[in-house]
């Protein structure tokens, strides 16, 4: 393949040597200074035992940092948790909840933003899902007002982007809209709140962190391109209370004293070797430039929809602009779904069928070769 210019540099990722790889909207490959950064850790500990821990737990807050960056939050809102499902689920378990209180979440999101959600319904919580708009999967902010104005809601969810047909929620306009809607239909007992899934952007669909506001308060983000055991943050206080949050050392008090920064949420024991990488992973995308990153996946979405759409195949993916996300997914009328992503994997470009088509998620190392090969070879199978 013929090298073009990248946003993120290409010798960081080994695994394009093997494959056209396009799909970082699910299990995405790592950087080398990921693999690299994980390696000293394990090093470390393997030379040293816990000796080598606490300058890992120091970088830990350097990572900290980072996140926040990406973000664009305060270092103390950032706690590191598990993955994405665990920060939805502290975020789910952690707000007082009334019998009868209303949840709203868009439907066709992936499994993991809706189950929490799905689980307070043996607490009496009402649980509806809002249905996007067209083959896009548009969720427009007038649709999330229609629905609120419906009945009064406690909590509204939802992905930064979809991650069947990529739709991008308007973030920056969204959680006031949203959460000013809904606290004006909410009991006067209650305070409505808006959480986002922002996991699929950094690291499958990167793009620009939207200004954040008091109105968004909650956002469970992943934020990093799929670092080793899926270690997350999650921004925003979610709750009065959390598991954890004494002085760490302090082993001789039991005296329960909760910290006032997000790190309540973390548990004592910390997965230091997949921090350091991911921490290497968000400083290889912040020195970039996120908007770099983003105005190269962004292009390659318009260059594949266009090439698509030029075979005649059914770009179901919105790319009318205002919710362009790096997922782009299609369908060829007349052949089978399965089957056309099942000879596409065994030529070595590697998708995902999802929701009726098959998705495309290009990253910063991506080329404009690659989505050029991509067409030609969707071209060929389906050539009658």
């Amino acid at each position: 393949m013929t090298a073009r210019p990248t946003a993120l540099p290409r010798e960081q990722f080994l695994v394009a040597e093997r494959y056209w790889f396009l799909n970082h909207a699910g299990m995405a490959p790592i950087p080398r200074v990921c693999n690299d950064a994980v390696a000293r850790v394990t090093d470390d500990v393997y030379a040293f035992g816990g000796v080598a821990f606490g300058p890992w737990e120091q970088h830990a807050e350097t990572v900290r940092a980072s996140a926040a960056r990406l973000m664009g939050v305060g270092v103390d809102e950032v706690a590191f948790v598990k993955n994405t499902t665990e920060g939805l689920g502290i975020v789910a378990s952690g707000l007082t909840w009334h019998d009868g209180d209303r949840v709203l979440v868009a439907s066709h999101e992936f499994p993991s933003t809706v189950y929490p959600w799905l689980a307070l319904r043996d607490r009496g919580i009402r649980v509806d899902l809002l249905e996007p708009v067209g083959d896009g999967g548009t969720l427009l902010l007038d649709v999330f007002d229609t629905a609120l104005a419906s009945a009064p809601t406690r909590v509204v969810c939802v992905s930064w982007a979809q991650f069947g047909r990529g739709w991008r929620t308007d973030l920056a306009g969204w959680p006031h809209s949203v959460t000013t809607t809904a606290r004006s239909c909410a009991p006067t007992s209650s305070r409505a709140s808006a959480c986002c899934n922002a996991s699929s952007m950094p690291g499958a669909s990167i793009s620009p962190p939207p200004t954040p506001t008091s109105g968004c308060s909650d956002r469970s983000a992943r934020a990093c391109s799929r670092s080793p055991a899926a270690t997350s943050t999650c921004s925003r206080r979610s709750s009065r209370d959390g598991p954890r949050s004494r002085t760490r050392e302090e082993w001789d008090s039991l005296e329960l004293v909760y910290d006032d920064t997000a790190r309540r949420f973390e548990g004592d024991s910390t997965n230091l070797a997949a921090l350091a990488g991911m921490g290497a992973s968000i400083d290889l995308l912040l020195e970039a430039g996120i908007e770099e990153v983003w105005a190269h996946v962004d292009a390659l979405g318009d260059r594949l929809a266009t090439g698509l759409d030029d075979l005649g195949v059914h770009v179901l993916t919105d790319r009318s602009g205002a919710g362009n996300s790096g997922i782009v997914t299609f369908a060829v009328p007349g052949h089978d779904t399965g089957e056309l992503w099942e000879r596409l994997d065994q030529r070595g470009f590697i998708c995902s069928p999802r929701v009726g088509g098959i998705r495309i998620a290009p990253h910063g190392y991506n080329t404009v070769d690659e989505i050029d090969e991509l067409v030609a070879e969707v071209a060929q199978l389906t050539a009658r």
